[in-house]
């Protein structure tokens, strides 16, 4: 059996001001990339601060370079620079509403702070179109969402390819 995202090209992009100048180490950009290239995809990586225009760019430019997914971490919460979803929203022709409240509700057990996560999913516009999918920033959410990102993006991949449900 082939790995799961075989054949898909991945962006991860870490959102975060410290991180981008150096401040800390980045957690959660590693730790994607990794496990989403131990399901098979072909992941490239970037890192870029909180702001509305870089995050754009970072976004646009990973689609046009031919990424099926985007998978942002960071800038989900409601601190005055976390405007990632700000970033993605116009970007997305379709939300897909379930995928943030399936990994909130993954964690809920764990703490309340998951209803303070304000990421979004949804795919872009224009053939074949892509998935983008907003992870806070903490390492135990990015961990959690590992548990069914592999799947959910291959699966999404394949819908916007024409496949059958």
């Amino acid at each position: 059996m082939s790995p799961v995202l075989a054949g898909v090209t991945i962006a991860v992009v870490t959102v975060s001001d410290r991180s981008a100048a150096g401040a800390r180490d980045d957690a959660t950009g590693p730790l994607l990339a990794d496990r989403l290239a131990a399901a098979g995809a072909a992941v490239t990586r970037s890192l870029v601060p909180d702001e509305v225009a870089e995050i754009r760019h970072a976004l646009e430019g990973a689609v046009a370079a031919g990424a099926r997914a985007v998978v942002t971490t960071g800038g989900t919460g409601v601190a005055p620079r976390d405007v990632t979803p700000e970033a993605t929203a116009p970007l997305l022709a379709r939300e897909l509403p379930g995928i943030p409240e399936l990994l909130r509700q993954r964690d809920a057990h764990l703490t309340s702070a998951v209803a303070l996560s304000r990421g979004l999913a949804g795919v872009t516009g224009g053939a074949p179109g892509a998935l983008i999918i907003n992870l806070p920033g903490s390492v135990r959410a990015v961990e959690s969402a590992l548990g069914v990102l592999p799947d959910l993006i291959a699966h999404a991949v394949a819908q916007l390819d024409g496949g059958d449900h």
